[in-house]
């Protein structure tokens, strides 16, 4: 893996390569010209450092203001994040990944079908008591991640809520921001979780959802037909640490750091890189994301 050699410091195993660097940069690059050319930024710090420095946060789960000093300032780098964030920046960056690896893939970079899935996750102390909930069935308090896929995994949509709120209510909430951001879905999949009126409001969108259903006497878990890669997304979100618990305290927070994961995870994808396992020794490689 090449790294950037103008960096003063030794390389952490999540910074970004110089050929992942090269598909964020531009991005980046527009975003930084647009606010110097008002006169309301003034360059400070290297972008590339910043993103390092989220990718590590994201990566290592630690706090903002545990960053190692040989990155910019927590502050600055939390300020980055956040106006990031605020201004779509993240989002886009996100999108544009998600394209470029549907085309790689040998798919039209616009998808037309989607997998719904939530996932459960612990809050941590900071986690204001209005935004967290129960959810009975998992016997989990904290908050719900609900999810669409396209088949390959990759994120369409993120709604993060108390994790009292039921699959049924944030599917149809969900299958409303799938119509609203990807107009050309027309089939969806969802487990036996999601009751009729996640189909009802579907049909109002003129997306098909079909309930998968698990074979007559299953038992542990099975991949199911046509929904086994939103479970996989779940897997790789779980390799990043911060993501383990949500620790935000904002809903959106919660929301963006899920989006730098796939970044983190759709970046090494194009360009062929494995991502760092804490299974191994720090001077190996292993499975690919």
């Amino acid at each position: 893996m090449a790294y950037d050699v103008n960096s003063p410091r030794r390389p952490y195993r999540t910074d970004l390569s110089d050929a992942r660097w090269a598909l964020i940069e531009p991005l980046l690059s527009e975003w930084r010209a647009g606010r110097v050319g008002l006169g309301i930024f003034k360059p400070q710090h290297d972008l590339r450092e910043i993103v390092n420095a989220i990718l590590y946060i994201n990566r290592a789960g630690a706090p903002w203001d545990l960053l190692p000093h040989d990155f910019p300032p927590h502050k600055t780098v939390y300020d980055y994040y956040a106006k990031w964030e605020k201004e779509g920046i993240t989002e886009k960056i996100h999108g544009t990944l998600r394209g470029q690896v549907r085309q790689a893939a040998g798919r039209d970079e616009q998808p037309t079908a989607a997998i719904l899935d939530s996932q459960s996750v612990k809050t941590s102390a900071n986690v204001p008591e209005e935004s967290q909930g129960i959810d009975a069935g998992k016997k989990i308090k904290g908050r719900k991640r609900h999810i669409a896929t396209d088949v390959l995994g990759l994120i369409l949509v993120i709604l993060i809520t108390a994790a009292s709120v039921q699959d049924t209510v944030g599917g149809r909430e969900v299958i409303d921001q799938v119509a609203a951001t990807q107009p050309r879905v027309t089939k969806a999949w969802a487990d036996t979780g999601y009751k009729k009126t996640v189909v009802e409001q579907g049909a109002k969108h003129n997306i098909e959802v079909d309930v998968v259903t698990k074979e007559p006497n299953q038992r542990g878990f099975i991949p199911q037909h046509k929904r086994w890669a939103v479970e996989r997304t779940f897997g790789w979100l779980m390799h990043h640490r911060r993501l383990a618990r949500d620790y935000e305290t904002r809903p959106g927070n919660s929301r963006t750091m899920i989006h730098w994961a796939m970044i983190d995870v759709m970046s090494r994808r194009l360009v062929g890189e494995s991502a760092p396992s804490w299974r191994e020794d720090s001077d190996k490689t292993d499975i690919a994301a």
